[in-house]
């Protein structure tokens, strides 16, 4: 494991990118950078848009280790190269961003209030894939959309339970059990889904850590304790599906909490604008969202 990296994400100033949409939220995305689906025929065609995109957004001048920790990619952005270089290591070497990648296969359908990840096919050789790749970190999201504490229970014991597998191959693991912004039942959700990470943390060994990323709470500082715990690397909180600007106004509220947004980071961009409009845009992204995590 790299300890400069390890550092970095520690105790580093800034936010994570979230670049790791996937086959299925990938059109959703594209459509909102100005490619509508009738741009392509078929997923190859689909996936060179998006790395596209996502590779303008790492070589923007604006995209860089200073306020940007880390970046989460998707998998094929993990195999792919920008500008001649493989991605992890342009992150790295050329921008000091600590690279992550997703590695959960979609979620299962909705049980007891909530949607499990899929059963993982291939993470051993995702792993291998991407420690050959200089790959710090993973990232694995499950659903919570109701307060059943049976269906956050089985949330978690899966979540905690691939995070074994993951920190065994020496890389770090983000859990990311989102709640649903739109429950009526968040709040209550929110507590307990803080109380079962807490009871889970003693699982992981001693001279260990992983890394969460949660929903900004609806009750301010709520997460303070698990971002002070000795087995928490860090803790980010995801958009969600709030506005940026919404979404840094909140997360401002929650100290030491830190961004690692999607959309909300990529909010107003379009594939039509002039790199100088698109270059400006996405600073002023970044410097808001820097803003709200360095509270």
């Amino acid at each position: 494991m790299n300890q400069e990296q390890m550092d970095k994400v520690a105790g580093g100033s800034g936010f994570v990118a979230a670049l790791d949409q996937s086959g299925g939220s990938t059109p959703k995305a594209l459509a909102l950078y100005g490619v509508p689906e009738s741009a392509y025929d078929t997923d190859a065609e689909m996936f060179d848009l998006m790395h596209e995109f996502r590779a303008r957004l790492i070589t923007s001048p604006g995209f860089d280790g200073d306020r940007i920790l880390a970046a989460i990619l998707f998998e094929q952005t993990m195999d792919r190269d920008i500008a001649g270089t493989p991605a992890p290591t342009y992150l790295w070497e050329r921008e000091r961003v600590v690279p992550f990648v997703k590695v959960d296969e979609g979620l299962a359908g909705e049980g007891d209030g909530v949607r499990l990840m899929k059963p993982f096919t291939k993470l051993d050789g995702l792993l291998e894939r991407a420690q050959a790749r200089q790959v710090f970190g993973t990232k694995m999201r499950s659903f919570i959309a109701r307060a059943d504490p049976g269906g956050i229970a089985a949330v978690l014991d899966q979540q905690f339970g691939y995070a074994g597998q993951i920190l065994d191959a020496g890389v770090v693991p983000i859990l990311e059990p989102e709640v649903d912004i739109e429950s009526p039942e968040k709040a209550e959700a929110e507590g307990l889904l803080a109380a079962g990470i807490a009871d889970r943390l003693s699982s992981v060994p001693d001279g260990r850590q992983v890394m969460l990323k949660l929903s900004i709470p609806t009750q301010d500082d709520l997460y303070l304790d698990l971002i002070r715990h000795p087995k928490v690397l860090r803790v980010v909180a995801l958009s969600g599906g709030y506005t940026r600007a919404e979404a840094v106004t909140r997360l401002a509220r929650n100290h030491l909490l830190i961004a690692s947004f999607s959309r909300a980071f990529t909010e107003g961009l379009e594939r039509g604008q002039s790199d100088e409009e698109f270059d400006r845009i996405l600073d002023g992204s970044i410097a808001e969202i820097y803003a709200a995590s360095t509270t």
